[in-house]
């Protein structure tokens, strides 16, 4: 893949972009894009999928109706995107023609701000080259909990909860948050989320594991610094896997309890939530943030098939941590990454190294920056291996 090379700017004056050396890297950016993505075969899988959508008898069969007009969605909005990307960079053609020919500079504002829209969102389709996972295009459902370090670590649970939610929200992805425990005295010590969205599992796969906080704690008298934990486990999620696994009713105990904590505007306080509990892998899933507890249990149906399908597609995988990832203690030593508010102001990466002083933002949901990164280095190491 070219590099990304856009228009850059200094601090003070702009710096003077040369145009043609910038409509050469994105066309060939361009070019390679439609390559990995296949632009001739979703052409034809396009025409294929509209002769599909157009049989009479489609909706005979619902589940595979859905297939196809969801495939069909996708394949539609991959072409359409090129088609955009190849205008748009047309006009900037265009206009950079009319800049060399009349020798107006009149018009190199609006022509480099083209550019740095195409960078953007070349870079942004460019990441769909890093996924390799078969499952990476799809849902993800994901679990925190609460590590080492107490209270703290409880409110840290809770504080990543809204990273995460913020992230997806800034993605437009939606986001069901379907049970949180309450910490003892603040945060959580739990939470599982679903995120739905186009490569959310794929994009939410490079967030998992365990992250350290260190600040002055809000809940210590003499305010020291305290380091806490919380991890973060992602699985995809499948809306229905029974094609996948079978679960027989006598495997499960049933507990039935009362809603409490974040988990929505639709909790109630009857006993409407429902904890599965798998008794031969030992899976325990919850689920209260449905209207009743019917719904609540189908939900945590799903999570629970979810979990068991992940689990025995890892059996059959060479390595445990290609779809599951390595599962690590909650404390010391085992971190992914650090969120520093004191003494200083950092969040790294410990993976690869890829770090910014901007802690708020990031822990208002900018974590695509990380998140890329990761991609990148684990793309690299599948290059180095093969």
């Amino acid at each position: 893949m070219a590099s990304a090379d856009g228009p850059r700017r200094g601090d003070g004056e702009s710096e003077r972009v040369d145009i043609p050396a910038v409509l050469a890297s994105l066309t060939e950016r361009l070019g390679e894009a439609e390559h990995f993505l296949g632009i001739d075969r979703l052409t034809g899988r396009r025409d294929e999928l509209e002769q599909a959508a157009s049989e009479p008898g489609l909706w005979d069969d619902a589940d595979h109706a859905r297939e196809v007009t969801t495939e069909l969605g996708r394949v539609s909005e991959d072409i359409d995107l090129l088609a955009g990307l190849a205008e748009r960079l047309s006009d900037a053609r265009t206009l950079n023609e009319l800049i060399e020919e009349e020798s107006d500079d009149s018009l190199r504002p609006e022509v480099e701000e083209v550019l740095a829209d195409l960078d953007r969102r070349l870079r942004a389709l460019e990441l769909r080259s890093l996924f390799a996972g078969a499952y990476d295009d799809g849902d993800a459902v994901a679990e925190l909990h609460a590590g080492a370090g107490g209270t703290d670590a409880q409110d840290w649970a809770e504080m990543m909860l809204r990273m995460y939610t913020r992230w997806a929200e800034r993605r437009g992805f939606d986001i069901e948050v379907e049970e949180a425990t309450a910490g003892q005295e603040a945060g959580l010590l739990s939470a599982t989320f679903i995120v739905k969205g186009r490569y959310a599992f794929g994009l939410l796969a490079a967030e998992r594991g365990v992250h350290r906080l260190v600040r002055i704690s809000p809940f210590d008298a003499q305010h020291r610094r305290q380091t806490s934990f919380a991890s973060l486990d992602v699985v995809p999620f499948i809306e229905d896997v029974s094609s996948e696994v079978e679960i027989d009713e006598k495997d499960l105990r049933i507990d039935t309890y009362r809603s409490s904590g974040a988990g929505g505007q639709h909790v109630n306080k009857t006993d409407s939530a429902v904890r599965l509990t798998h008794l031969p892998s030992g899976i325990v899933v919850s689920c209260q943030n449905q209207r009743s507890q019917h719904q609540n249990k189908a939900k945590a149906m799903q999570v629970l098939g979810a979990k068991l399908a992940e689990r025995q597609r890892a059996e059959h995988q060479a390595t445990l941590d290609q779809l599951s990832g390595d599962r690590t203690d909650n404390a010391w030593g085992n971190q992914i990454r650090s969120y520093v508010l004191a003494p200083y102001q950092l969040v790294k990466d410990l993976r690869n190294n890829a770090e910014t002083g901007n802690v708020e933002a990031v822990l208002d949901g900018d974590l695509d920056t990380f998140i890329e990164a990761e991609l990148r280095r684990r793309a690299e190491q599948r290059r180095s291996a093969s």
